[in-house]
């Protein structure tokens, strides 16, 4: 269990209280029976009431992922409110729609509920939040909740952060020093910030120092090098954190936290267990049968219309890899037209796509088409990706997740970097990370970069967050091919 900020759980535990306060409050206003006294309704309401704390618990994990919980939203009045709207939005968005699935009346009795509960909640939550407990984070920055970083390395964001940290930092971040196995220990980086010790002490300078944080600021290293000392670190009881140059897309697509106006990327472990990833299949199986319930009447007509568009099968399949390098068969609505011997365009498509993987600096995505192969029809299902809906089948049968990084050729495979490979530790998704916040705009290095992030941030709710983007991804089909 890495240690959580002192801040955050103070935070955290506020916002129940408030949330719960809210709902009771606001139920207890549209009672239906005006002569039941408060204490009175609360023994009357009791499965209700917890029903209700539950739902603010959920909350909470929707407050995470809206990043209430970051010290630059926190000590941000604008920021702040605007990410409190934007929280409790969709906190009642997800309430609503859990009434109607469920078909439950006592979830939300009338739409004065949601109404009261943003009402109450919104003004209790700035108070709170931002007058209240951002003065008293900023008063007790020195003390109570001072956290100690060690910093990996010496690379330029890692530097600046540790001079912004030591000459103007009201967030009560305090860097011990540097580890590093190329200078001298004792060797001053950054002002009075020193070498302290090597990578190989890292786990004895967090016991003497008292380390909360590590900061992984390295930029000269390959990125085998850098996911090996990530993994090392991520073994230790501290929270580990990455600021670097080879993960700058993270920074640039992700909305992450940051330090004195510096993006550190959050890579301890946190999710990858076996009560999330059965979670995450129980969600798979089941969005995938009711999606494709709901679009059945456009996937008949997709299939009429490729049957009558050209000639040639309906579904095209082909080989690709799973999770650990398995291969498994991929299904796809037919979208181009079939050729009698593809293997000349195969082995030019071939050429193109590793030509693309070993640019570190091509953008464009990474689909190579024949534009000219593609019918009429094709080029609409392609920008929309309706030709993957029979992919669903993919998910049923467990060969694919709805998300997850994207699965590749064997040649793609065969022909991966060592730290590339990492990408299959999981079971390959429908969309993903790159899909939604790079998708045709990023090199192939960054979209593995993209995908990395994503395998060790995993969980059922990020999924979620993934599934409602890619929707207007898909809509506007931008860097569709």
């Amino acid at each position: 269990m890495k240690k959580i900020p002192l801040y955050k759980l103070i935070f955290a535990i506020l916002d129940i209280f408030v949330l719960f306060t809210s709902f009771v409050v606001s139920m207890y206003m549209l009672r239906k029976d005006p002569s039941l006294g408060f204490v009175e309704f609360i023994n009357v309401a009791q499965e209700l009431i917890l029903g209700f704390f539950l739902v603010s618990i959920i909350f909470i994990v929707i407050f995470y992922y809206n990043g209430l919980y970051r010290l630059n939203i926190v000590l941000s009045r604008a920021s702040h409110l605007t990410h409190i709207l934007k929280a409790l939005y969709y906190g009642a968005l997800n309430i609503v729609l859990a009434s109607i699935i469920i078909e439950s009346s006592q979830i939300i009795e009338s739409r004065l509920l949601i109404f009261l509960v943003i009402l109450v909640a919104l003004p209790s939550l700035y108070i709170i939040r931002t007058e209240l407990m951002r003065r008293l984070y900023l008063m007790f920055s020195s003390s109570g909740f001072r956290r100690n970083i060690l910093i990996l390395g010496d690379g330029k964001s890692g530097k600046l952060l540790a001079a912004k940290l030591m000459y103007e930092n009201p967030i009560g971040l305090e860097v011990v020093g540097f580890v590093d196995d190329d200078k001298q220990i004792g060797e001053e980086v950054v002002s009075d910030a020193k070498v302290i010790g090597r990578f190989n002490e890292i786990e004895n300078i967090i016991k003497k120092y008292h380390v909360d944080e590590l900061i992984v600021a390295i930029d000269d290293e390959s990125h085998d090098k850098l996911l090996e000392i990530i993994d090392v670190c991520k073994k230790l009881d501290v929270m580990v954190r990455i600021t670097s140059e080879l993960f700058d897309v993270v920074g640039e697509k992700v909305a992450t936290e940051k330090y004195a106006d510096i993006p550190v990327i959050d890579v301890s472990s946190h999710y990858n267990n076996v009560i999330t990833l059965s979670l995450k299949r129980i969600f798979d199986i089941v969005t995938s049968i009711f999606v494709a319930i709901v679009l059945s009447p456009i996937i008949i007509l997709i299939l009429i219309t490729i049957k009558l568009s050209s000639s040639g099968k309906i579904f095209f399949t082909q080989t690709r890899i799973g999770k650990n390098g398995k291969e498994f068969q991929i299904y796809k609505f037919r979208s181009m037209k079939e050729l009698k011997d593809g293997e000349q365009e195969d082995e030019e498509r071939r050429k193109q796509m590793l030509d693309f993987m070993k640019d570190e600096n091509a953008n464009g995505g990474t689909k190579v088409i024949n534009n000219d192969r593609i019918t009429w029809i094709g080029k609409f299902i392609r920008k929309t990706s309706l030709d993957e809906l029979p992919q669903l089948l993919n998910v049923i049968k467990g060969d694919m997740s709805l998300v997850g990084p994207r699965p590749c050729l064997p040649y793609e495979y065969e022909n991966y970097d060592e730290w590339q490979k990492r990408r299959v530790e999981v079971i390959p998704g429908c969309t993903g990370v790159w899909q939604v916040w790079g998708r045709s705009s990023v090199s192939f290095h960054e979209s593995v970069v993209l995908d990395l992030y994503y395998i060790n941030n995993m969980s059922p709710w990020f999924d979620v967050q993934i599934m409602l983007q890619t929707v207007p991804a898909i809509i506007t089909g931008k860097g569709a091919k």
